[in-house]
């Protein structure tokens, strides 16, 4: 046991524990409605859409978490600009400005000096390196997705199923989508800081992923991915302490892997419940005449 809890005994994975709790918390929010309203592509498209802002905001010294969240919006903005076009799909518009964002970023920083070590640091991100003030930036990022998806639950709830009702019923979808935007992006910017903009996507999705192969009412889902995902920070970290892994992508591998391991035993399951089910069963056998 004393070996098992002995990385947490370090101040740097402590705060990196809470780091990833925290992160959690507010990917199991935002997750469940990306996934439930399809906005899947567009989630993985901003986290890596927000390399132009992070990359900018290095080279003047600015505060990457803004400039992350800057470039996320920016993204956000322009795919809500282009969602109505008769040119092209939803879909299309998404790719091109993920693929020209992606590129502006990779041109800003390869005119950085330190450009492989910079690079690396944005793509992965560093868990360990996690201070007290980004876990103050972090909790206060839980607490403003976590008022804003309290008071819009039901615009969100009507959005996500039937926006015409929604519409019918003066939930104004428009705002509430605007509103998703906006906590998808505060989501993804805050997931940069501590795994980096390529696997900020995977701890959105995989947790939410799973959770909904467990529970079906939105709240227990929302719940259940947070427990996924803290399990998942527990377990990377201690992984990445003794196989000497980059702590972030092994957090990341470790979400995604229980996933594929919910998946595995839900398939399991229901192939045995479906097997004994079809099942025939004999009929009773008849007792013999006379007998009482």
């Amino acid at each position: 046991m004393a070996s098992l809890l002995e990385p947490f005994t370090v101040s740097f994975v402590v705060r990196s524990l809470i780091g990833g709790v925290l992160l959690a918390a507010v990917c199991a929010l935002v997750g469940v409605w990306v996934i439930a309203r399809g906005m899947t592509f567009l989630g993985e498209a901003m986290s890596h859409g927000m390399l132009p802002g992070v990359a900018i905001a290095s080279i003047f010294g600015g505060n990457l978490v803004v400039g992350a969240a800057a470039s996320a919006f920016a993204m956000a903005v322009g795919v809500n600009a282009l969602r109505h076009s008769r040119e092209f799909g939803r879909d299309t518009s998404i790719g091109l400005l993920f693929v020209g964002m992606l590129s502006v970023g990779v041109i800003v920083v390869s005119h950085s000096r330190s450009f492989a070590t910079d690079l690396t640091a944005f793509l992965f991100g560093d868990v360990l390196a996690i201070r007290w003030p980004d876990l103050l930036l972090l909790a206060a990022a839980v607490a403003v997705v976590a008022v804003a998806s309290a008071i819009c639950y039901r615009p969100f709830l009507a959005l996500t199923f039937d926006p015409r009702k929604a519409r019918t019923l003066s939930l104004r979808p428009e705002v509430a989508n605007a509103v998703m935007l906006a906590l998808l992006t505060i989501t993804m910017a805050v997931a940069f800081s501590v795994v980096g903009t390529l696997l900020a996507f995977g701890m959105l999705i995989a947790p939410s992923a799973a959770a909904m192969l467990v529970a079906r009412r939105l709240p227990a889902v929302m719940l259940t991915s947070f427990g996924i995902g803290s399990a998942a920070t527990v377990i990377g970290l201690w992984i990445s302490w003794y196989a000497a892994t980059a702590a972030g992508a092994t957090i990341a591998a470790v979400a995604v892997a229980m996933f594929f391991g919910i998946l595995g035993v839900r398939r399991v399951t229901t192939a045995a419940r479906r097997h004994r089910s079809s099942v025939p069963t004999l009929p009773p056998i008849p007792a013999p005449e006379g007998s009482s």
